[in-house]
């Protein structure tokens, strides 16, 4: 509740003061950036949202030119999307605003504080997933 709180207070609409990218963005790019390119129908499968929803965030991003519709590069049929340079970029940014967030929340914190800490939060998220079927992928050095 706290964390809610906190986050709340430093933002503005659900977003930092500093946000480059709003929470759907930032998602539907991080989700993109892991997976690589993505047809609407694969998005709707991994987010658990319809199509009409993914419609409107994906044209959305490609608006703000941070996703480009690619055709599909194994040869299937739908198109695909792909994350830009500038969402590249974008998303780089927000989630160093991010950090540096957390930063200023673990400033006394050890090293084996926040390791524990990222470990539980870790396993707390993969638990939320398991159980609803819908795990989220991660980068290889964030598994570890």
């Amino acid at each position: 509740m706290l964390l809610s709180r906190y986050l709340h207070l430093h933002k503005s609409k659900g977003r930092r003061a500093d946000s480059v990218l709003d929470r759907s963005a930032y998602i539907l790019l991080s989700r993109i950036r892991v997976e690589g390119p993505m047809s609407i129908g694969q998005l709707c499968d991994a987010f658990g949202l319809d199509t009409s929803t993914l419609n409107r965030q994906t044209a959305a991003a490609m608006r703000a030119g941070l996703v480009e519709r690619i055709p599909d590069p194994d040869g299937g049929l739908a198109r695909k999307f792909r994350i830009t340079d500038e969402g590249t970029r974008r998303l780089d940014q927000e989630r160093s605003g991010t950090v540096a967030s957390l930063d200023r929340i673990m400033a006394d914190w050890s090293d084996e504080d926040i390791a524990a800490f990222a470990g539980h939060l870790r396993r707390f998220n993969s638990d939320i997933e398991r159980l609803h079927g819908m795990p989220w992928p991660r980068p290889r050095a964030a598994r570890h």
